[in-house]
């Protein structure tokens, strides 16, 4: 049983690449009882981090001072990207919680908050819908050379003039065919439920997911090796770590069928690129999509581009206002259980609920 629920000052700060007014509405529905404001920081590339906790942290925007000038004074601090250090922390002793809304929160010195005793919250799969159909635009595009005939297109190519001109490009269907996905979290999952309703047969691979789990899911549980000689598509959704870093390289695309696809909408660090574009040059590789990659050049095209079914995007994955908003009403979830003195969920350092501070209760 709980008590009533704590009134809570929450600061809401936006930027570039996630402004507040995008997420505002998930939290004007607790504004009131709460007391919501809002501010967007400025992108600023003349700052760089000095402190030991700024240099902890990554992927911000803005700077640690134009968050201080906002806080003092509120219980919670939610962000997508601003960056919060220790400084940020100890400018206002009234901050109880902070929320993270994204994945990750690389961009929040969590120890530093630990040893405070504040909690960060973070909102894992608010992308999920958003990658799992930007996976399966990928697949059709491979399957259907959609690169080719645009660019065709673009170069003012003919089309519309005859029933058959279509024979220049021919392809594949998805129906019939094996996908095998790498990872097997929310957006593998989502992957495979869109996969089966396009005919398809789905191989997974996830060291961390227990196989009834898989099955549950729809997917056969295999091994890496026996995933890469079954499938005609491999799709990674794979978390970035110091183990799985070149997962897929020379040997395992030369483990893969002849003519397969593979698509990398998780991180890049997960392909070896001069491996990948060898296969597609030797015809191993069919295609590749890829929206995480090494940066595009200061001058000149990517080298992935020169062959004609590979497709690059600019990362745009998680890229959807449906993301954002989501992400925005994960936070609130949190702030509502915490206000309330229920469990939080989605917690960053669970070591901080034992020091019994992560509560709506002061200080």
């Amino acid at each position: 049983m709980t008590g009533p629920a704590t009134r809570l000052r929450i600061l809401v700060v936006g930027d570039s690449y996630c402004p507040s007014a995008v997420i505002r509405d998930a939290f004007n529905r607790i504004a009131p009882p709460h007391e919501v404001s809002f501010l967007d920081v400025r992108d600023d590339p003349g700052w760089g981090p000095s402190s030991t906790s700024e240099r902890r942290i990554r992927e911000y925007m803005g700077t640690p001072a134009q968050v201080i000038e906002a806080l003092r004074g509120h219980d919670v601090l939610v962000v997508q990207a601003a960056p919060v250090t220790d400084a940020v922390l100890d400018s206002d002793p009234t901050l109880r919680l902070v929320c993270c809304a994204r994945g990750g929160p690389v961009n929040i010195d969590v120890a530093a908050a630990t040893a405070r005793g504040i909690a960060v919250t973070t909102t894992p799969g608010k992308n999920a819908d958003a990658v799992a159909e930007l996976t399966i635009a990928f697949l059709v595009m491979l399957a259907r050379r959609l690169r080719e005939v645009l660019r065709h297109v673009d170069a003012g190519g003919e089309f519309g003039h005859d029933n058959y001109e279509g024979a220049k490009w021919f392809g594949h269907d998805l129906a019939g065919h094996v996908l095998g996905i790498v990872g097997f979290g929310q957006i593998g999952s989502r992957v495979t439920s869109r996969a089966q309703a396009f005919g398809m047969r789905v191989l997974a691979h996830d060291p961390f997911v227990e196989p009834d789990a898989i099955r549950a899911g729809g997917a056969e549980p295999v091994d890496l090796p026996t995933l890469l000689q079954g499938a005609d598509f491999v799709s990674l959704h794979a978390r970035a770590s110091s183990d799985n870093r070149g997962l897929i390289g020379t040997h395992e695309i030369a483990a893969m069928r002849p003519g397969a696809y593979l698509v990398n909408t998780s991180r890049d660090s997960l392909i070896d690129e001069p491996a990948v574009l060898a296969g597609l040059e030797s015809g191993r590789l069919a295609g590749v999509a890829l929206d995480v990659s090494s940066p595009s050049p200061a001058s000149g095209r990517h080298p992935l581009l020169e062959h004609p079914n590979a497709i690059v995007t600019a990362h745009i994955g998680g890229a959807t206002f449906e993301t954002l908003l989501h992400g925005g009403e994960m936070a609130v979830e949190e702030i509502e259980r915490f206000a309330a003195g229920e469990p939080l969920r989605n917690v960053a350092d669970r070591s901080v609920l034992s020091l019994g501070t992560a509560t709506g209760s002061p200080r």
